[in-house]
């Protein structure tokens, strides 16, 4: 009686395995050597997944004989010819430093490569396997400061929490834009249907300046017809009235001119506002503008606003509800500040 039974290692690896194929072949193939290394039967399994008992000793056979690229080779190139491991390792090398739109982009780049041919939907599965995902990529700033200098800010924060008194507060603060007009975003739409939104032909927006508290998730804003030093010194007069009892607020802001206006400087020296500005070029480490990116997703991305009094409506209710967001903002507002060239 054959022995099929594996180590923990090994049903390990095939169980992560499983939680990455896509594709229903690779699937019944990795289950049929786990509950064969489990020590079921081969009858039992045979029965339970519809498969003659002989594909189910074949499968163990070709896990055994070259592990899990033998056994899901067949599964996502048919009689295609396929890349051995040492092509595979530098293809995985490739595409982390080249983004493809299209499994058919790959497969041309292999093809070039290594004269190896693949359909769209054996790429398609064979990045799944390599543990590639579509989505979208995330932007960067072109621009960026050293490593040393954003770490420099990281450092220059934490100092700040731990030395303020009890009473005292820090904000970020930014400007933002949103424009009358539907953000697409991706959503559940039934297959081989198009699902529209309606668009508006104008161009108006808003403009709104913001300062958010990440301890108690407090927004102060405006909403004004420009962002300029006079609607940011009137910003910095609601934040002085809501922290009454603050002897110092500390509001961490961008490079932006009219932060650094002859009237804001002005207005500063009888305020309680420490105005610090973050490294030039540096918004990754500006965490409102986290909370703006997730304020778009829940009232511009696929909303349609007929009139614009409705859109700015929108937003103020957004404002006003935040506490319904708690939980989602206090995991994104969280001080893990994204150190760009690490």
């Amino acid at each position: 009686m054959n022995d099929y039974r594996l180590s923990d290692e090994e049903l390990a690896e095939l169980r992560a395995a499983h939680r990455r194929v896509r594709d229903i072949r690779e699937a019944y193939r990795i289950n049929a050597v786990i509950l064969l290394g489990q020590g079921r039967g081969v009858k039992d399994i045979a029965d339970a997944l519809l498969l003659d008992p002989e594909t189910v000793r074949s499968y163990f056979k070709r896990y055994q004989k070259g592990g899990l690229d033998e056994l899901l080779r067949m599964s996502y190139v048919g009689s295609e010819a396929l890349l051995d491991s040492t092509q595979l390792r530098e293809l995985d090398a490739h595409l982390q430093s080249t983004l493809y739109q299209t499994a058919a982009g790959v497969a041309r780049y292999v093809e070039q490569r290594w004269d190896v041919r693949y359909t769209p939907s054996g790429m398609n599965a064979l990045l799944h396997r390599l543990g590639y995902v579509y989505k979208k990529p995330t932007l960067l700033p072109g621009k960026h400061q050293p490593v040393e200098v954003q770490e420099a800010f990281v450092s220059k924060y934490q100092d700040f929490k731990d030395k303020k008194s009890e009473k005292d507060v820090i904000v970020f603060m930014d400007a933002v834009h949103p424009q009358h007009n539907p953000v697409l975003g991706c959503g559940w739409i039934k297959r081989g249907k198009q699902q529209a939104i309606q668009s508006n032909t104008g161009r108006q927006r808003l403009n709104i300046n913001g300062a958010i508290n990440i301890e108690t998730l407090e927004l102060t804003y405006r909403i004004d017809n420009t962002i300029n030093a006079v609607s940011t010194i009137a910003l910095l007069k609601q934040l002085e009235s809501a922290y009454p009892a603050a002897s110092r607020i500390i509001v961490i802001c961008d490079n932006a001119r009219y932060y650094k206006s002859k009237l804001v400087a002005e207005y500063l020296k009888n305020s309680r506002i420490q105005l610090e500005p973050l490294p030039a070029y540096s918004p990754n480490l500006n965490l409102i503008e986290r909370f703006w990116k997730f304020f778009k997703k829940q009232v511009l991305y696929n909303r349609y606003y007929e009139r614009f009094a409705e859109f700015r409506i929108a937003c103020k209710e957004f404002f006003a509800e935040l506490d319904l967001y708690a939980p989602q903002l206090r995991t994104l507002l969280a001080e893990n500040f994204q150190i760009i060239g690490n």
